[in-house]
C-alpha cells in the first residue's frame, strides 16, 4: 500500500527522510508499536500499519517539555533505553524534545532560556511532561529549581501547554514520597493541575510505549487517549496482570510457590502465596514487556509484581502480603438457551449440563486452593 502524506517543515515523515529511515523500515516498527501499545490515533477501524504510518508521519513532531520534582529519575532511565526507536530517533524524529533537565546539554540561564523559548514558539500547542511527585508542605519548599518552587514551576509551564502527562507512579498519585509521614506533603500531578485533563501514566517506571504512544496520538489527531476513572490510558491500563499472565494457569490449578528457590519457583508456579500483586494491579506488563527483551518484567523474571500502577497497592502493602482478591471464583452458572431460536435436544442439554458441572467443580476447586493459599503464614523476605 502505498499513501502519500503533506511535507510539513518539520514533519516526522521529512525528519525520517533526513535520518535515513525508510519508509518500510518505519512502517514495521508502527506495526511493533501497535502490537505492544495500540494507540487510538483516531483510528479505531484502522487495521494495516502501513495507514497508521501515513498519518503519523504526516504529522508535525510535538514539542515536549519534561519537568523534574521529586523522583529517582527512572522514568527517565525506561526512557533512555528504548531501542525500537533507539533514543536519538525517539528524540529527534518522532518528539521534539525541546527541555530536559537531565538529557540537555545546557545549564543554569542557558537551560532557563531553552524552556521559556520553546514554550515561546510553542505556546498552546506543546505537551508537558512531569516526571515525580510535587511538596506541597511548607509551601513547596522541598524543591526549587531557578528560584521557583516546583508548585510554581508547574503552574507556570502547564498553564501554557496543550497537554499535560505526569509519568511514573510519583506523579500519577504520590509514589514513594508520599507514604507514611510523607514529611514533603508530596501529591500527584493532577492534585496541582485542575483546569485541564492530566493524562496519567503510572509504574515504577512505566512502560516508555505508553508514553510514545500517547504522543503520538496528540501528535496525529490533536486529542489524548480515552482514560479510565484513574486518569489512566485505558489502552495499557483496562485490564490487571492477572488477566494475561503466563503463570495464570498454575494459580487457576492451585500451584503456587512456597519460597523463592522452591520446585515450584524454578517450574514457574503462580507467585500469588508470595505476595503478587497481579490479581489486582491494571497495566499491561505480562503482554507488553520492557526494553523489546522477552520477559523483562518483574513476574518474567520471578519476582512478583509490586502493584507499582495502583495507589492503593504499591508503597502501601508489604512486598510479601498477599493482596485480597474480588471475583476469584468462575461462575457456576450460564445463561439459559434462548428457547425462540431453537430446541435443545436431550443429548444438548446433557452435554451443557456436563460443562456447567464442570465450570462449578472448577470454581469449588479453584477456591479450595486460594482459600489454602491465604491460610499459609505470608513468607518473610529472608524465607530460605
Amino acid at each position: 500500500m502505498s499513501v502519500r502524506v503533506p511535507k510539513f517543515p518539520d514533519s516526522i515523515d521529512r525528519r525520517l527522510e533526513l535520518a535515513g529511515v525508510s519508509r518500510r523500515e518505519f512502517v514495521a516498527f508502527c506495526g511493533r508499536l501497535m502490537a505492544v501499545a495500540p494507540f487510538g490515533l483516531s483510528l479505531t477501524n484502522v487495521l494495516h500499519a502501513e495507514e497508521v504510518a501515513a498519518k503519523v508521519m504526516g504529522a508535525r513532531r510535538p514539542s515536549v517539555i519534561w519537568l523534574h520534582n521529586q523522583e529517582c529519575t527512572g522514568c527517565t532511565e525506561t526512557l533512555l533505553r528504548t531501542s525500537e526507536p533507539d533514543l536519538a530517533t525517539l528524540i529527534f524524529d518522532l518528539i521534539s524534545l525541546d527541555y530536559h533537565e537531565t538529557v540537555m546539554a545546557a545549564a543554569g540561564h542557558q537551560a532557563e532560556k531553552a524552556l521559556h523559548d520553546a514554550m515561546d514558539a510553542n505556546d498552546g500547542k506543546f505537551i508537558c511532561v512531569c516526571e515525580g511527585s510535587v511538596p506541597l508542605k511548607d509551601n513547596g519548599i522541598y524543591m526549587r529549581i531557578a528560584g521557583k518552587t516546583g508548585i510554581k514551576m508547574i503552574e507556570e509551564v502547564t498553564s501554557r501547554a496543550a497537554a499535560v502527562v505526569a509519568i511514573g507512579s510519583c506523579a500519577s498519585w504520590g509514589g514513594v514520597q508520599s507514604q507514611g509521614e510523607n514529611p514533603t506533603g508530596a501529591v500527584g500531578v493532577h492534585e496541582i493541575i485542575k483546569n485541564k485533563p492530566v493524562v496519567r501514566i503510572p509504574g515504577c517506571p512505566p512502560n516508555p510505549y505508553v508514553f510514545l504512544a500517547t504522543a503520538l496520538e496528540f501528535a496525529t489527531a490533536g486529542t489524548i487517549p480515552e482514560l479510565d476513572a484513574e486518569g489512566r490510558p485505558k489502552f495499557a491500563y483496562d485490564r490487571t496482570i492477572h488477566e494475561h499472565c503466563p503463570r495464570r494457569a498454575h494459580f487457576d490449578s492451585g500451584r503456587f510457590v512456597r519460597s523463592f528457590g522452591d520446585e515450584g519457583h524454578r517450574q514457574g508456579w503462580c507467585l500469588y502465596a508470595m505476595g503478587c500483586k497481579g490479581p489486582v494491579t491494571h497495566a499491561a506488563c505480562s503482554t507488553r514487556h520492557f526494553n523489546e527483551v522477552v520477559d523483562a518484567w518483574p513476574i518474567g523474571v520471578g519476582s512478583p509484581c509490586f502493584g507499582c500502577t495502583e495507589k492503593t497497592v504499591g508503597f502501601n502493602l508489604g512486598l510479601f502480603e498477599t493482596a485480597t482478591i474480588q471475583n476469584a471464583v468462575p461462575p457456576n452458572f450460564y445463561p439459559g438457551v434462548d428457547q425462540a431460536r431453537g430446541k435443545l435436544s436431550a443429548v444438548g442439554a446433557g452435554a451443557v449440563g456436563a460443562v456447567i458441572g464442570g465450570a462449578a467443580m472448577a470454581g469449588v476447586l479453584g477456591w479450595k486452593a486460594l482459600k489454602k493459599v491465604e491460610d499459609v503464614e505470608t513468607p518473610s523476605e529472608n524465607k530460605e
